[in-house]
């Protein structure tokens, strides 16, 4: 006689164990999508603080607007720099987001 080999439960523990790898992925996936769109918002408010700053305004407040803030400012002849930075989390690991941002200043719209 052969005895058979029994298989029952298995796939049971093999979904139990696959679905907590797979939202582990996704989480770390949408977390990436987070960090992408963190560094496209950084982007634009170290633009728009760079235009402030070259024109004698406080490039503060574009960062606050999307709760950023400056982390450094520099003078080179007619070019000002700004950087600004953000922290993303990802699975409850922050990231830091920087972005420098430089316009010619004295120039007015």
């Amino acid at each position: 006689m052969r005895s058979r080999c029994r298989t029952e439960g298995a796939v049971t523990a093999e979904v139990a164990v696959a679905i907590p790898a797979v939202l582990l992925v996704l989480a770390a996936c949408l977390g990436g999508l987070r960090v992408g769109v963190e560094r496209i918002r950084v982007v634009d408010a170290a633009a728009q603080a760079a235009r402030l700053a070259a024109i004698g305004e406080a490039p503060e407040g574009a960062a606050a607007r999307i709760g950023a803030e400056v982390r450094g400012r520099t003078r080179s002849g007619e070019t000002v720099c700004v950087v600004v930075g953000s922290t993303a989390t990802v699975l409850g690991v922050p990231v830091p987001v920087e972005a420098t941002s430089c316009a010619l200043a004295g120039l007015r719209p």
